[in-house]
């Protein structure tokens, strides 16, 4: 009839880097959790930042404060 997958996934958590930081993790947790350069991550909060009339800032305090250290 139906087959079932058996074949588990690991589950990806976003948790700040103990090891990639320069102010506090975040985007180096970020870059981790999706596999990409923590640099592309880095710029791309400088631009939300700049072009966002700050929203960068704002999203990631509010990471460094809700999400937890590896």
């Amino acid at each position: 009839m139906y087959e079932t997958d058996t074949e588990t996934r690991p589950t990806r958590t976003l948790r700040r880097s103990r090891s990639d930081r320069m102010v506090a993790g975040v985007c180096g947790g970020i870059a981790a959790m999706f596999g990409i350069d923590a640099a592309l991550v880095r710029i791309g909060l400088v631009a939300a930042t700049l072009l966002g009339f700050g929203t960068g800032a704002v999203l990631y305090l509010i990471c460094w404060l809700v999400v937890p250290e590896e």
